[in-house]
């Protein structure tokens, strides 16, 4: 009797996509490295070296051998202790550092809140457009993403109608990223506190990730869902990290801001998953978040430079509908006119297929939407200098005027 033979990859981790955003950064430094003058708009990822104050307070953590061994999985309390105050000064909610669990980068951080209160058969409504990996932890979660899908006429932002909507018996929890990965939309405080309400109201949990919560242009208000509806505090999820604020996308240090008894899960889970996170990372991440904020508000200028540049730029080209981002370092233009119609004897059927042409002809690697929800769309990161800003926009422009 035979039987049929057994998968060598569980069918768990075989149903992961890999990250596009990561996948189009590769592919970019590929083709760089083999000679061809590609300009990447892929990652999301701060050009800036990390701030020198941070770097010394590493090199002298590396220096002690106190930190040369393990130390508690939820994060060195000295570091608790400081995000927590960072937490109160930047958002107006008070959180105990009994409530704040470091993380391996926000990655991680975002993993465990899904994994500590969703099971099998729970909906999590999420917003879209939305970061890549979400949908992909929230199944590796048991549970299922429901898209709701807010366009660039609405400037990317869903409404509680639209949440209401989406709601059954079954949903567990509601996904809020503001400043937003991909599109840089920025809720207001009235649009968020509404959310919250909705929430509140019905026993949603709320994950929210506030990453690029330093990053707003344009007179943006800054806005956090708990000190906006404090009533949410026994179902909400904060995660948050030093990577976007800090540049610190290498350095692995994100968190977790949640109840008791969420908190205590996850760091049961971590323990056994990565232990702690690295000592010098914890350290770096101390200097960061207990200093001042200057250096982040001269990158922030920066950022808010290349961001007009980039708008200005793309809102040049003939077919393409470009929403002000306000917040994070994306832009996020409809390309949904483009589609149906032909570039280079090519078929534009969709964004990935236009992303493609714009790779191979223009060598510009931008991220198309369908790594992000429905296609139509293309993300371009403006985290990087503004001669490559005007000169892969200008490429972009050039080839864009011979779609037919």
């Amino acid at each position: 009797m035979s039987t049929a033979p057994r998968s060598r990859v569980s069918s768990r981790l075989a149903a992961i996509a890999p990250s596009a955003t990561l996948a189009v950064d590769a592919k970019a430094k590929a083709l760089k490295a083999a000679g061809r003058p590609v300009i990447g708009f892929g990652a999301g990822e701060p050009d800036f070296p990390t701030p020198d104050y941070v770097v010394q307070a590493a090199v002298a953590a590396a220096q002690d051998p106190a930190n040369h061994k393990y130390s508690p999985a939820k994060g060195l309390p000295v570091l608790r202790e400081a995000i927590a105050a960072a937490t109160l000064r930047d958002s107006g909610h008070e959180v105990s550092p009994d409530a704040v669990l470091v993380t391996n980068g926000g990655k991680q951080a975002v993993f465990q809140a899904f994994a500590a209160v969703v099971d099998p058969g729970d909906e999590v409504i999420l917003p879209a457009p939305y970061w890549t990996t979400y949908p992909e932890v929230i199944a590796l979660a048991g549970g299922t993403p429901v898209e709701v899908f807010a366009g660039a006429d609405q400037e990317y932002k869903v409404t509680v109608d639209q949440l209401e909507a989406a709601r059954t018996d079954r949903t567990k929890a509601v996904l809020v990223c503001s400043p937003s990965n991909p599109t840089g939309a920025v809720y207001t405080p009235e649009e968020l506190g509404a959310i919250g309400r909705w929430a509140l109201e019905h026993g949603v949990w709320v994950i929210t990730d506030e990453i690029y919560e330093h990053l707003l242009y344009d007179g943006a208000e800054p806005a956090h869902i708990l000190s906006l509806v404090p009533e949410l505090a026994e179902q909400t999820i904060v995660l948050n990290g030093v990577a976007k604020t800090y540049a610190m996308t290498g350095w692995r240090v994100g968190w977790m801001i949640g109840p008791a008894d969420v908190i205590a899960a996850a760091t049961n889970f971590q323990s056994h998953l990565t232990s702690n996170v690295a000592n010098v990372s914890q350290h770096a991440a101390l200097a960061a978040v207990s200093g001042d904020l200057s250096t982040v508000a001269e990158m922030r200028e920066a950022f808010d430079r290349r961001r007009r540049l980039m708008v200005s730029l793309l809102s040049e080209i003939e077919g393409l509908e470009v929403p002000v981002p306000r917040g994070a370092f994306y832009a996020y233009p409809s390309v949904e006119a483009l589609i149906g119609r032909s570039l280079r004897g090519t078929l534009i059927d969709s964004s990935a297929t236009l992303a493609g042409l714009v790779l191979e002809h223009a060598e510009v690697a931008v991220v198309p939407g369908e790594a992000f929800g429905p296609s139509g769309f293309v993300r371009l990161s403006y985290a990087t200098g503004d001669e490559a800003i005007t000169e892969g926009v200008g490429r972009l422009r050039e080839l864009l005027s011979e779609v037919e």
